[in-house]
């Protein structure tokens, strides 16, 4: 009974992500979602500020505590091993659907492209840097990232291997290529509003932060192979290191 109900339980929480993910696409670009980050009634800017800069605090906590491999140490003594990942998928996918449904809009502009060609641009390397981001993801196994294989390979009655470490196509190019995609996604839009703006601002800081405390871990989880492999390849921009 445990492992059918770690199989529903992690796929729900893929699923989520999943659904969740498409929604970050909308909410941030303006698209389908009927309230996406610039739609709402429009409130007192000290207020909406306030309020943004804490729903993105709340996620930037979340991500990053259970992300620690110290907390996963701890919490794998009460929580199952197939499902931790699950979990921490699954409160991602809330906190996020918890910020959508309560970010104030800030409306008003900051810079807005109406040439067409322009606007065409940027509005394709907005979807470019998420496609980049959910590429990065196949490319260090996307199932195993968002808990699913775990789950499958615990109900098969099989062990989880962790994965060796790698470096495939984008990976060679930059260590996050994922990171990578989000700040061109969150960054490329031909209408930046002050509420676009913070939380452009505020993700580009906390993944600055959160990568380095990632470098961290991966150092001391990988030693001396990660070691040459940040010293041969940019972190996050595309561009040659000295050698």
């Amino acid at each position: 009974m445990s492992k059918f109900f770690f199989l529903i339980y992690g796929t729900v929480s893929y699923l989520l992500f999943f659904v969740t993910f498409l929604c970050a696409i909308g909410f941030v670009g303006g698209y389908v979602l009927p309230k996406t980050i610039n739609d709402g009634t429009e409130g007192p800017l000290t207020t909406a500020i306030l309020i943004n800069v804490l729903l993105l605090g709340l996620f930037g906590l979340q991500h990053s505590i259970m992300a620690r491999p110290e907390f996963k140490a701890h919490w794998t003594k009460i929580m199952p091993k197939p499902i931790e990942r699950s979990t921490f998928v699954l409160l991602t996918s809330l906190i996020l659907q918890l910020m959508f449904w309560q970010w104030r809009p800030m409306p008003e502009t900051v810079w807005q492209v109406d040439n067409t060609i322009g606007s065409g641009i940027l509005t394709v390397v907005f979807f470019l840097g998420f496609l980049i981001v959910l590429y990065a993801t196949f490319l260090i196994d996307h199932f195993d990232l968002f808990g699913l294989k775990q789950v499958i390979l615990h109900f098969q009655g099989k062990k989880h291997v962790e994965k060796e470490f790698k470096s495939p196509s984008l990976y060679k190019l930059v260590r996050h290529p994922i990171m990578l995609g989000f700040i061109i996604a969150f960054w490329s839009t031909p209408h930046m509003t002050q509420g676009h703006l913070l939380f452009a601002v505020v993700t580009t800081v906390y993944i600055l932060v959160a990568i380095q405390l990632e470098e961290r871990d991966l150092k001391n989880i990988l030693g001396g192979d990660y070691m040459n492999y940040s010293a041969s390849t940019s972190m996050i921009l595309p561009v040659p290191k000295k050698k």
